[in-house]
């Protein structure tokens, strides 16, 4: 009976213990740091979400865009991004990278076919064209570009939307965001604000 009894004892504060904690890091916690995060940093908090002049939602500064037709086929009006191995492409429910190392013929021949494409849709030379408009990021969501890739697509996106170059280049070059801590990475353009605001400038 006594050892009946310990068992029983012992489970009890098991059990105990274990709504306690629940309670306290699985409810407590989550509410605290959910609060925080509301009060602190709202927009981070909630994805970094990206709105038009409407307040309506269109995306997140975290997660890159496809600016494609029904067919797959890059809209000449908007600035492209770069490839995305996430999925389909910028899936967020599938990030990932191509895995393929740099000698692997799958890459070479993607990167080929993608100089090619971009160098024709660009008229520009296929040395031109920079390494990230040709390659993915590793979690295959990023929405950045170089300065380089987006100046490059300037000529084209002022001709379709019928502006000057030096417009929409000084659009580009308003949007450059600098290096993290002023010395890690390079400078970059988030393209999908790039776009929206591309699409501001005409109502």
């Amino acid at each position: 009976m006594s050892q009946f009894r310990t068992t029983a004892r012992t489970a009890g504060v098991a059990v105990r213990a274990m709504l306690v904690l629940t309670l306290v890091l699985g409810v407590g916690y989550t509410l605290v740091i959910t609060g925080l995060g509301q009060v602190l940093m709202p927009w981070q908090a909630n994805g970094s979400p990206v709105a038009d002049d409407q307040g309506t939602v269109v995306g997140s500064a975290l997660i890159g865009q496809a600016y494609t037709d029904a067919d797959g086929e890059a809209l000449p009006e908007y600035f492209q991004p770069r490839p995305s191995a996430a999925g389909d492409g910028y899936d967020a429910r599938a990030s990932s990278g191509s895995n393929l190392g740099p000698e692997n013929p799958d890459l070479v021949a993607a990167i080929d076919e993608r100089r090619n494409e971009i160098a024709a849709r660009e008229g520009v030379d296929p040395d031109a064209v920079p390494a990230d408009a040709v390659t993915a990021s590793g979690s295959g969501l990023d929405p950045h570009i170089s300065v380089a890739y987006a100046l490059l697509q300037v000529p084209r996106i002022a001709e379709e939307r019928d502006a000057s170059e030096e417009e929409i280049r000084a659009l580009v070059e308003s949007r450059i965001q600098g290096r993290d801590l002023g010395f890690l990475g390079e400078e970059r353009i988030n393209v999908v604000e790039l776009n929206l605001a591309l699409d501001q400038r005409e109502g």
